[in-house]
């Protein structure tokens, strides 16, 4: 089954992240699902160089340790980075066919410092004895600066 490669830069998280345990080939394992929104921008029509923001919202489904980072460390507002894969997901219901798709995620950029989540996390609260260095990142790769895009160091 072809995939197609998706890239979300700069994006926030609309809502908490919803965690499960499904059952694998190998026992449970971890499945995340998160909605980030990102603003892209778009020449209007007309004449003259103004631009217009337009909200893309994506739900992601993340998988394994991947997925319980992310419930541990992202919550509503987290800024992200997330480069992942597109494919059909179509199906037969009485019938007929279903068409749909699916995004998984294959890497995660946070990009909120270690006290920025974990105020987020407390609820707007100043985190107490936080060193101020990113949150771990998600993915396989090395971590990478909090700050620094995800195309940065690939």
């Amino acid at each position: 089954m072809a995939s197609v490669q998706v890239i979300q830069r700069h994006a926030h998280l609309a809502s908490a992240v919803r965690l499960d345990f499904v059952n694998g080939r190998e026992g449970k394992i971890a499945k995340a699902v998160l909605t980030a929104i990102s603003n892209t921008r778009r020449a209007s029509r007309g004449a003259g160089e103004s631009r217009e923001e337009e909200p893309t919202a994506i739900q992601w489904t993340l998988w394994g340790k991947q997925a319980e980072n992310a419930a541990a460390y992202l919550g509503k507002g987290s800024h992200v980075n997330i480069v992942g894969r597109l494919r059909n997901n179509n199906y037969d219901k009485d019938g007929e066919t279903v068409y749909g798709i699916a995004f998984t995620a294959e890497e995660i950029d946070y990009l909120d410092s270690r006290a920025e989540s974990e105020a987020r996390r407390n609820g707007g609260q100043e985190a107490e004895g936080s060193a101020g260095g990113p949150a771990p990142s998600a993915t396989s790769r090395k971590p990478r600066n909090a700050r620094q895009p995800a195309h940065a160091g690939a």
